[in-house]
């Protein structure tokens, strides 16, 4: 089962939805962008992270441009699920920009990162560099096309921070402005086969159809397959040996040892053993 939300911007009051109770183990919610938990590095910070961990499903987020990337690029990255992540902690993770997952049995490509509102060609070149982060790179939208042809063009769900540029008209009518990004995932769309497109960014919920879903505050059920109950691996039991029983040629050596002791000290086997 896989359940899809928009921006939290540090916000965990959104894990009180009473649809996420129906998650199991393997299981995953996968939140669009601007996950916004990781900001000051403080212990209080540190801690909600741990407890997000511990859930039984897998928290999962791309990153969108409210993020703080300098502390995001502390963390490891090791192959999950057929992709690229960040390992924040437990089962807490970071989907990297350009990346093809198999999640709960479902087939999703994820495409985080944007271009803030902020970040415009007014900044001094300081600033500039305090928001650089949040572009993808060069080699993040070429391995993005990449990795999808070598899964043929073809996923379950395709996740990103930023709309495909054809999408800006159905939520603002009226603007045609559109970055760069907003072309790169117009290219995705023209390529890719999929079931559904969610994407953050706009802080509203809206429904494109017939496969597109701008998302912010709802948690929506992208696929409701119910995965098999996995139990937690206990431990195995080693199991005592028990002591060999003496056989009677043991007691046989044993009756011989006994003679020559009373051969030695002149006893006779009477006395020994009265």
């Amino acid at each position: 089962m896989i359940c899809v939300t928009g921006d939290l911007h540090g916000d965990i009051t959104r894990f009180r939805s009473p649809v996420l109770k129906k998650l199991r183990r393997g299981d995953a919610l996968i939140i669009t962008g601007d996950f916004g938990c990781i900001w000051d590095g403080s212990k209080k910070e540190k801690k909600m992270l741990k407890k997000l961990g511990k859930k039984k499903y897998n928290v999962l987020f791309a990153e969108g441009v409210h993020e703080n990337f300098d502390l995001l690029e502390e963390y490891p990255v090791e192959q999950w699920c057929g992709g690229k992540t960040r390992l924040i902690s437990g089962n807490l993770r970071q989907l990297m920009r350009g990346q093809y997952y198999t999640i709960a049995q479902k087939n999703v490509f994820v495409f985080g990162g944007g271009q803030s509102e902020e970040n415009n060609s007014y900044l001094e070149p300081d600033d500039e560099k305090s928001w650089i982060k949040e572009l993808p790179t060069d080699e993040e939208l070429e391995e993005g096309l990449r990795n999808l042809e070598q899964h043929g063009n073809e996923a379950d769900f395709i996740i990103s921070y930023e709309p495909p540029a054809r999408m800006i008209e159905f939520i603002d009518i009226g603007k045609t402005s559109r970055n760069h990004i907003n072309t790169y995932l117009d290219k995705v769309l023209d390529t890719a086969k999929f079931k559904m497109w969610y994407f953050g960014k706009r802080h509203i919920n809206k429904l494109i159809p017939p496969r597109y879903r701008c998302i912010f505050d709802a948690v929506d059920v992208a696929d409701d397959t119910r995965l098999p109950k996995q139990k937690k691996q206990k431990p195995e039991k080693v199991k005592k040996e028990k002591p060999e029983k003496k056989t009677k040629k043991d007691k046989t050596v044993t009756l011989q040892t006994i003679r020559l002791i009373c051969k030695a000290v002149g006893m006779t086997l009477a006395e020994f053993f009265d």
